[in-house]
Parts: C-alpha cells; structure tokens; sequence
C-alpha cells in the first residue's frame, strides 16, 4: 500500500497498526533501503512501514509487502515527531523503529520470530526493551567509499562503554546506562556529543502520553531501563552502517579516514550466535 503522506496513513492505513511488533522504517537515503526491510521482513513483523521520499525506489516484490509513506526524514526531529504520532494514533501495540542500512537481531532470531522474543519480554512484565547500536563498516572503503558494504562488513569486537546516567541534580538514574563504542567512540572529534552515544529503545509498548525524545529516550522512565529490579532482561542489537555512512560523506571528516579498520576489527557474521558471544545482547531468562 502507498500514502501520500503521515496525515494520509494515519487516516486511511490504521489496519497496519492493530496488531504488533509493528517496524516504522525511516529512509534518510537510499542506500540498502531493500536490504533493510528484506531483512525486517524476514524476522515476522505483522506490518513494516517504510517513510520514504517518492523518489527512493524499492523492489516490487518487497514493495507488495511493506506499506510505504512518502515523507522526506530530515530534519531529524521529523523522525520524532513521526513516531511520537503513531505512538498516539495507536495505543497498546510493540513498535520497532530504525533507520536503513541498520538490521535488527536479538538473541536466537535465525529461528524464533520477534512476535515470539516480544511476547516473551511482555510475559517478564517490561514494556520496553533496550537496544545497543553496534557500527559495521566496510572493510576497505577505496572499494567501497560510503562505507557499506553487506557482504564485506566487519564490526569492532571490543571497546565498548558503559555510564552511569544521571538526573538533572547529578543522581545515578536506576538502572539506567549511557553505552559508548564503535565508530563513534574511536572518532568521536568527528562526532557531535550529543549523538555519541550507542543505546537506544528500539523496540517498545506504545501508550497514551508516552513520547520518544530527541536523544532516543521517553519521558517514562522504566521504558529507559535495561532490566527489571529483579533480574537480567532480554536485549538485543542494531547492526548499523548509519555512523560508517555520516563519517565518510560529512567533509569534514571523509579524508581524515582512510580506512575504519582496527586491531579489534572483526568480520561481522551476520548472526545473532556472534553478537551474544561478543556480549552485545543479553538472552536473559530466555533460552
């Protein structure tokens, strides 16, 4: 299904939003549009909505099955402000947003369904399950100089952060972190403090009054937390290309940067067996 615009989906496409895990895809460029929402699809999202300009083309044999939104997604605040209105268009169901060129996965997803690992996070009594975004990158950008590449990705296996967040008075926040890593750790003179950091609720219970803020929080604090008071939760990880693609088309960067390679450079698996054995997502109670 296509629609000319938010206003037009939220009005004529609401049967997209009565049954979750729900994806809201956003295209800020057409680079891996297909692949991402190939592989959204894959993983048994009940809808995938992509919001993309009209000139970004998709396959038709994907197109058949996701709903497309015209809209451009930039500034950036659009994107918020897009999510924030089909948080209140539609009340009660688990929302999955991101970007393209990033892939979900979460522990055991090469043969359980998110409809499963969401139903069983809900079952653990959280409405909100933390999302850590782990920068792949091509592994030599004079063959590929925007820094995708699918099949020649690689990903750090190590330096990876975590801080204490804290209130506006200087108090730690219950069982709230601020991670760091990747590419925005190691060239972080070319990366605005303020978008620095790798957490993100992805994956979340919408609910009336609940916004997404700017920085990738909400205004209810447990939907920020990574785990009960009472155990260990579910995470998962978003495998993106976002920082790879801003580092090497930004001027102020793109020649500072030969190559993304590292010592602790790894060949990115494509698989969520490699993530949990790095530590990048936790399985929880779930096995």
């Amino acid at each position: 299904m296509k629609y000319e615009s938010l206003d037009h989906f939220l009005k004529t496409g609401r049967a997209a939003l009565t049954k979750g895990p729900v994806a809201l895809v956003f295209a800020e460029d057409d680079v891996e549009l297909d692949g991402t929402l190939r592989h959204h699809l894959d993983l048994g999202f009940k809808s995938v909505i992509v919001f993309a300009p009209a000139q970004f083309s998709i396959l038709p044999e994907i197109l058949d099955r996701v709903h497309r939104v015209t809209m451009r997604c930039s500034p950036r605040n659009v994107v918020f402000d897009t999510i924030n209105r089909v948080i209140q268009a539609a009340p009660n169901i688990w929302l999955y947003y991101c970007y393209n060129s990033e892939y979900l996965f979460f522990p055991f997803c090469e043969t359980r369904t998110v409809a499963e690992m969401q139903a069983f996070h809900a079952e653990e009594r959280r409405d909100a399950m933390l999302c850590h975004v782990i920068d792949i990158y091509a592994d030599d950008l004079s063959a590929y100089p925007n820094g995708v590449a699918p099949d020649h990705a690689m990903l750090d296996s190590t330096g990876y952060y975590a801080h204490s967040r804290h209130d506006r008075s200087g108090q730690p926040l219950e069982r709230q972190l601020d991670m760091s890593g990747g590419l925005r750790w190691r060239f972080e003179d070319h990366i605005p403090y303020e978008r620095r950091r790798i957490d993100r609720i992805a994956l979340f219970k919408s609910c009336k009054g609940l916004t997404l803020q700017p920085d990738h929080t909400f205004n209810e604090p447990e939907y920020n937390t990574y785990a009960c008071p009472w155990h260990h939760n579910l995470t998962a990880a978003i495998c993106s290309f976002r920082a790879a693609k801003a580092l090497k088309s930004n001027a102020g960067s793109t020649f500072d940067i030969p190559s993304f390679r590292c010592p602790s450079s790894v060949p990115f698996q494509w698989n969520s067996h490699q993530l949990l054995d790095l530590g990048l997502m936790e399985p929880g109670q779930w096995f």
